[in-house]
């Protein structure tokens, strides 16, 4: 103990000696120093803090005819009304021709970085006019609180004048675009109800479009619609006119001269519709696929009908999680997290039902492959019986004490298989034994017997006959015969079966012989005659 206790300081000192050099190479001849967290950003009073922000802050100034604080979204050396000025013309502009892709715009503040050459800028849309393309910037400056703000650029700002200009002659051209532009306070109500009309309208000329050509295809083509089913069917069902009417809306409103927030509210709408209608009508096409199918299994394949069911059922929740996945997009919402969770989720799914999803599989196989029928008998492992369902977990047989017994698919498809129903032909093959005292006379005339009636028999596989002289056995004249039967099923073949056993009974009655069974001879010393086992026996 004192040994270690003397080693103590030494071992101190040693440890504030390294420490004092790392010190020093950190920072030679200071101390280090704590280290502070980085203060945060401040917020821009105005939220020009992100690209989406600027353009919606400023679309939200011009239509409460705030050209004051529009102004100070835009990068100009412009002040008072002349700025002013300029960021109503800016407003027309944007609210005239600036695509509606608001939900598009990137809503970080370091901005999209599409162009690595221009990290510091972001296009956010392009303008078709008289001169040509026109890009929509915003340039990422230093603000007055010192924190990046986005400000609509001056090489944008120098082509407005001149758009706005052509926007205005355009309106003054189209009475009907300047009697829509009116507006009632912020709004302008009647492009709104113009559209809403107008998709009631077209919704109605989708009905009666679908009346006449269901009334048309009835008479061209009366065999679709003999069932109860299809009776009703339709040409343009409901998904289908909503989708025809998604699209056209959205023809309609990328060219007609529509406010940007009633453009971006209607695109939004018909952008959604169109992702609703295209899952329904995969939903259905799904549906009407697996009808398609069941119609042309016989109905004793039910496990076909089940197996169809579920990969049915996940093909709907793959076209409803796609259009999940095409509705985030469309209002820019990441769905990587989504995505990843699902992934982890459907490893820990498939972990768990392993066993399940190894007996669907094998399931699967058994109903394709058609290895295994409703109706076959089968022997596996000890288990003999006729198949009476084949689900998509397990396997129903009935065994000849007419219970039931389920056996896992994957078993099934692992397991040695003998299926006795399929039979071409049956095995007739019994062991026919003669006694001893059978005179070589007598056997040739069983054996030429035998071979005679199963020559002359209609049911014989007459290439297979082979009757022969087979065997000294330990108490028999074993005779090998052996041929096969056709017959229609195990019932007809045993009645066949019966007809040989008793033709050959008579064959060896006839040929003045018997059958052998087991026996034994002891012969005793001294005595005339052999005594058998039958002559000691006591009899009755």
């Amino acid at each position: 103990m004192a040994r270690h206790a003397r080693l103590l300081p030494a071992i101190a000192l040693a440890l504030a000696v390294s420490a004092a050099n790392a010190a020093a190479q950190r920072v030679p001849g200071t101390a280090p120093a704590a280290e502070k967290p980085a203060p945060a950003a401040a917020k821009d009073p105005l939220g020009r803090d992100t690209p989406r922000q600027t353009v919606l802050g400023f679309l939200e100034a011009g239509r409460s005819n705030e050209d004051q604080l529009a102004a100070q979204f835009l990068d100009t050396e412009l002040t008072g009304q002349p700025a002013a000025l300029l960021a109503h013309q800016l407003f027309i502009v944007l609210d005239a021709r600036l695509p509606a892709r608001l939900t598009q715009i990137t809503d970080v503040a370091e901005g999209s970085r599409s162009n690595p050459l221009r990290a510091d800028q972001e296009v956010i849309g392009t303008i078709q006019s008289g001169q040509g393309v026109v890009e929509i910037v915003l340039n990422r400056l230093t603000g007055e609180t010192g924190s990046p703000i986005w400000l609509f650029s001056r090489g944008t700002l120098g082509s407005i004048p001149a758009l706005y200009q052509e926007i205005s002659q355009q309106q003054n051209e189209r009475p009907l675009s300047r009697f829509l532009s009116e507006r009632v306070g912020r709004n302008r109500v009647l492009e709104s109800l113009s559209v809403l009309i107008g998709l009631a309208a077209f919704y109605g000329l989708t009905v009666v479009l679908n009346r006449l050509l269901s009334g048309l295809l009835v008479r061209v083509l009366p065999a679709a619609f003999k069932t109860p089913t299809s009776a009703r069917r339709n040409v343009l069902p409901l998904p289908a006119r909503l989708l025809v009417m998604a699209l056209a809306g959205r023809w309609v409103l990328a060219n007609l001269s529509l406010s940007l927030f009633v453009r971006q509210f209607w695109t939004n709408v018909a952008r959604s519709v169109t992702i609703a209608t295209v899952v329904w009508l995969l939903i259905h096409l799904n549906g009407e696929v697996e009808h398609w199918i069941i119609r042309r299994f016989p109905p004793s394949q039910a496990g076909a009908a089940s197996l169809l069911r579920l990969i049915r059922r996940a093909a709907d929740v793959l076209v409803i999680f796609l259009g999940l996945l095409a509705f985030l997009h469309l209002f820019a919402i990441d769905a990587t997290p989504a995505l990843a969770g699902l992934g982890v989720g459907g490893i820990a799914v498939a972990l768990a039902a392993q066993k399940t999803l190894e007996n669907v599989v094998a399931g699967a196989s058994l109903i394709f492959d058609k290895a295994v029928r409703v109706g076959d008998t089968l022997r596996i492992g000890t288990t003999v019986g006729t198949v009476d369902h084949i689900g998509l977990r397990s396997t129903w047989i009935r065994t000849l004490d007419r219970t039931m017994i389920s056996i896992p698919n994957s078993q099934i498809a692992n397991a040695s298989v003998e299926t006795l129903s399929v039979r071409d032909k049956f095995w007739f093959h019994p062991a026919v034994g003669l006694v001893y005292e059978t005179a070589p006379s007598q056997l040739r005339t069983v054996l030429d017997g035998i071979r005679k009636m199963l020559d002359e028999h209609p049911r014989i596989d007459r290439q297979s006959v082979r009757v022969r002289f087979l065997n000294l056995g330990a108490f028999s004249l074993d005779v090998d015969v052996f041929a096969y039967v056709f017959a229609r099923d195990w019932n007809h073949f045993l009645e066949i079966q019966e007809e040989f056993l008793f033709g050959i009974t008579d064959i060896v009655a006839k040929a003045g012989t018997q059958i052998a069974f087991p026996s034994q001879t002891m012969y005793v010393a001294g005595a005339q005659t052999a005594l058998t086992s039958a002559d000691v026996l006591p009899k009755r």
